[in-house]
């Protein structure tokens, strides 16, 4: 059924270079423009995750805030059309002791009528900083013992463009995650890893395909057409399997909740990134990494 949408992806690398060098440009630009939006686990800061007995507003929860000098907190509503009233709020604001945290629940409750607690947390800058060289550290180091086990199976250069494409993956996730100003947390670095492990297996399956193509490639055969041959082989695989992840993905995103929304998000385009760079770019940076052209 996919032979009739057949193209050439070797022959045509410059189109799907060029996409990634759009994004990561964008990306990049993003990053060093508007940085990132650090949760609480990274910056440290306290958050109250609320269930009020009635509907209240951003407006309402700030001006509370503000009586306490914490005007310029993090005011979350969790709802899902857009409207500006819920029962459910997330707060969040820098570090504070567990005496003002009980003097400002205490003001929300007077003034805006009962809750529930459904969550409160309180994160050190220390935390925060001792998360984001763990978090750099297990992502470097999962990517160093990639490149020696695909050294062992494969070769080497295997190894270096899988190497390459994942750095692509985790580029495209932080740069929408940039984009978008989305709030990065704990969560997020556990999507990442996530998101490394899920590229790397889609990019495995081709190129065990392409070492297959390598051993049985007739005389007459370009390694451009055996690369080709190679991906095409494996995409019906790639689109049922990306297709049922995605699916369950964006619905964890759409009807999840407010909590774990930033966590799909982060799977959902770092796992539409591991399919693109597995699918098409992946093969062709092998290609070139022996020193060989399109065609050839």
């Amino acid at each position: 059924m996919l032979e009739k949408f057949r193209f050439s992806i070797v022959k045509n690398y410059k189109i799907f270079f060029a996409i990634s060098i759009i994004f990561l440009c964008i990306g990049f630009g993003s990053m060093f423009v508007r940085g990132f939006n650090l949760g609480i686990d990274f910056t440290g800061g306290s958050i109250m995750d609320l269930k009020f007995a009635k509907q209240v507003s951003v407006a309402e929860i700030r001006d509370v805030m503000k009586e306490h000098d914490l005007g310029n907190s993090i005011i979350q509503l969790e709802n899902s059309d857009g409207a500006t009233t819920a029962q459910g709020a997330i707060i969040r604001t820098g570090v504070i002791d567990d005496a003002k945290r009980r003097e400002v629940m205490g003001d929300l409750k007077a003034k805006l009528g009962e809750f529930d607690i459904q969550r409160v947390e309180n994160v050190g800058a220390t935390v925060g900083g001792e998360l984001i060289q763990q978090a750099c550290l297990a992502i470097v180091l999962s990517w160093f013992l990639m490149v020696a086990y695909i050294t062992m199976r494969f070769e080497f250069r295997f190894a270096i463009a899988a190497i390459i494409a994942l750095i692509i993956d985790v580029s495209v996730t932080l740069s929408w995650f940039s984009l978008f100003h989305m709030e990065m947390d704990s969560s997020f670095v556990a999507a990442l890893l996530t998101v490394v492990g899920y590229s790397i297996n889609g990019t495995i399956v081709i190129f065990d395909r392409i070492r297959e193509g390598l051993a049985t490639r007739r005389r007459n055969e370009s390694l451009s057409d055996m690369i080709d041959n190679a991906i095409w082989s494996t995409m019906g695989r790639s689109i049922y399997t990306s297709g049922t992840s995605l699916f369950a993905v964006v619905s964890i995103f759409l009807f999840g909740g407010e909590t774990i929304r930033n966590f799909a998000f982060a799977m959902m385009v770092g796992f539409s990134s591991g399919v693109y760079t597995s699918t098409f770019l992946a093969g062709p940076m092998w290609l070139f990494l022996r020193g060989k052209k399109a065609g050839e």
